[in-house]
């Protein structure tokens, strides 16, 4: 069955991920990825698919209400895949405000504009808010998980603001009856990855032996997804899952800050033919972050039970393949490092 889906975000990261998927899956689908090509949104994440038949670049920002109600009116859009938004908790920290406008107020766009365009006739379309783990807040005890039936507590302006778009989210479904599903994910690693975020950074560090920042300790735990695996989750709720209803994603890899960097530094030098041990030397304790929660840990076995989905590597061998693909991809991060990404899509676009 032929449908139009929208995908906001798409040349972001995980965004960029889900557009490849859906694109090469689905070639009954046109695929409509809209993004607003700010600093982490990079186009030459999908140079292997842009010349794809089924697929359609859209420059626009989500927090331009009108522009969504033109673009909603242009294109009967079947469903919706929301991933576009501000992520970095350090620049949450230092601009909460852009984290409203884009987070809240872009998410709560995109809601009034499905709403305008489906006028009730909400058969066979999907609104899906793509969201994360951080809006739980901290967990203590060693032996806790976030459920989807955690309570929220989000400590930094970065989850604050996402826990906002995810209740918005849900008020639509209750109040207007919008066919909406959530998902809440652990962090994502893997090929695209841009660099201001923890395994690319030390990646891109350990190549040119820079100093490899670690906040207080290293003591702080995540939980890490490849993010192809992630994609494979959104496909499979975006078609499965109940409306309604919020899943968690999780990839059950638990890893101390300080024990990844480690991780990565033996690798880095078995790789790149140093002596094991070069790269430690260039680990930097710095300051900690405001507010940096302890630890964050996803239960999965909902997606996992109901709707058959289940990570499809262990966290050695996603980051083996992770460090190859960016040991292969030097030109990719020099772009994105200079800069000089972003200027030539923006050139690329100005008139269009």
């Amino acid at each position: 069955m032929s449908k139009n889906i929208l995908i906001t975000g798409g040349a972001g990261f995980i965004g960029s991920h889900v557009v490849r998927l859906f694109v090469q899956k689905y070639p009954d689908y046109q695929i409509y990825n809209l993004d607003a090509l700010t600093y982490a949104g990079n186009l030459a994440n999908l140079t292997d698919i842009e010349q794809a038949s089924n697929y359609t670049f859209v420059k626009g920002d989500i927090t331009d209400a009108t522009f969504l109600e033109q673009l909603f009116a242009q294109t009967a859009f079947d469903g919706v895949i929301h991933l576009a938004a501000e992520s970095h908790v350090d620049r949450s920290i230092t601009d909460p405000m852009a984290f409203v406008l884009t987070n809240v107020v872009g998410t709560v766009n995109l809601l009034n504009a499905a709403k305008n365009s489906w006028k009730g006739a909400f058969e066979g379309k999907r609104f899906y808010h793509v969201s994360t783990d951080e809006v739980y807040g901290s967990l203590h005890n060693p032996e806790d998980f976030f459920t989807e039936e955690t309570p929220y507590d989000p400590q930094s302006p970065y989850s604050a603001s996402k826990a906002a778009s995810d209740h918005f989210v849900r008020a639509y479904g209750n109040t207007y009856g919008l066919p909406i599903v959530l998902s809440n994910c652990s962090n994502n690693y893997g090929p695209n990855h841009f660099p201001e975020k923890l395994i690319p950074l030390m990646i891109h560090n350990i190549q040119n032996n820079k100093p490899l920042p670690v906040y207080g300790k290293g003591e702080n735990v995540r939980d890490w997804l490849y993010v192809i695996d992630h994609a494979r989750a959104i496909d499979t709720i975006f078609h499965d899952g109940k409306n309604g209803e919020t899943y968690n994603i999780g990839g059950f890899n638990e890893w101390k800050n300080i024990d990844l960097v480690h991780l990565l530094c033996q690798i880095m030098d078995r790789k790149l033919g140093r002596p094991e041990g070069t790269s430690v030397q260039l680990i930097t304790y710095v300051t900690d972050r405001a507010g940096h929660d302890l630890r964050y840990a996803i239960d999965a076995h909902k997606i996992m039970r109901e709707l058959g989905w289940e990570p499809s590597l262990q966290f050695a061998e996603g980051l083996e393949k992770t460090v190859d693909w960016f040991l292969a991809n030097q030109e990719w991060m020099d772009n994105v490092t200079s800069g000089h990404y972003q200027q030539y899509y923006q050139d690329m676009y100005a008139n269009r």
